[in-house]
């Protein structure tokens, strides 16, 4: 007998997830508790404010790293806005960000840990839209008021106003954060329309059966309310949802797209994926039939 997505996904969950994704888990589909999932994330927190811990399972340093925190507060976002969490992390990131009004993508303290060989420091770790934008977006949609956000947004935007399209993305999926939730709507969507131009031009929405790295309909725009749902095609933000379903594992987990950095590394993101894929499956109505 086959098994509804959301059964057979559970199933995974608790056999393989860590300790925060089985919590989310609940929290979404099992009426689990917040202060659960804030006390799981809050284990990956350091001393300093930041995030690190491995809670971006490709960068195994116990040491706070900027996406980590990123990670952190887009949970945070979801599960409560007002949580200490976010204004200490905001304090963390003062300490990191660059004269340029950003901060880098990581820390040379990574390096002295197991990390994918992707995750390298540039000389001087300069800022980076990726994770700036996304951080300062994801605040915005908080409604924090920290003196972090303020310089951050200045840099964002003027690195969005000049930006030309690269084969980045990374950096192309932040924008799409901070553009979704920055304040000057007027701004944000003028700039929207030209990226998503670009994006489409370029061929950075992959087709829904296109395999290696790569993002796709969902994965660019996985909720309807996303602001770059209006310039995708239905018929193939619907392709993907069915693509989607159709690559459920034989475990109920969903697979990673990139190779691993471990075994251990592989179950976390595996378990974080599959949180994710079922949210947008539920948000999209098709979890259920």
């Amino acid at each position: 007998m086959i098994q509804p997505p959301l059964v057979h996904a559970e199933n995974f969950i608790w056999n393989n997830a860590r300790l925060l994704e089985r919590r989310l888990f609940a929290y979404y589909f099992r009426n689990g508790s917040a202060h659960d999932v804030l006390a799981a994330l809050g284990a990956f927190q350091n001393a300093d404010g930041g995030f690190g811990n491995a809670l971006e399972p490709d960068i195994r340093c116990p040491n706070s790293q900027p996406v980590p925190v990123q990670h952190a507060l887009e949970i945070l976002a979801d599960i409560d806005p007002a949580s200490p969490m976010v204004e200490q992390a905001c304090d963390y990131l003062l300490t990191i960000t660059t004269s340029e009004g950003g901060v880098p993508w990581l820390l040379p303290s990574a390096m002295g840990y197991p990390h994918a060989p992707w995750w390298q420091v540039a000389e001087g770790t300069p800022a980076a839209l990726n994770p700036t934008a996304g951080i300062a977006g994801i605040l915005y949609a908080m409604g924090t008021d920290h003196s972090w956000l303020q310089p951050a947004a200045d840099y964002c935007w003027a690195r969005i106003d000049d930006y030309a399209l690269q084969d980045s993305l990374h950096d192309v999926d932040n924008i799409l954060t901070f553009l979704y939730h920055a304040p000057d709507r007027t701004r944000a969507e003028e700039r929207l329309a030209h990226l998503a131009q670009q994006m489409l031009a370029a061929g950075l929405v992959a087709d829904a059966q296109a395999d290696g790295y790569v993002r796709k309909p969902l994965d660019w725009a996985p909720m309807p309310d996303h602001p770059l749902r209006k310039y995708l095609p239905q018929a193939d933000v619907q392709a993907h949802l069915d693509a989607v379903l159709a690559s459920q594992q034989a475990d109920g987990g969903w697979p990673i797209n990139w190779p691993p950095l471990s075994p251990a590394g592989e179950a976390e993101w595996r378990g974080w994926i599959t949180v994710k894929t079922l949210r947008m499956l539920d948000a999209n109505g098709a979890l259920h039939g």
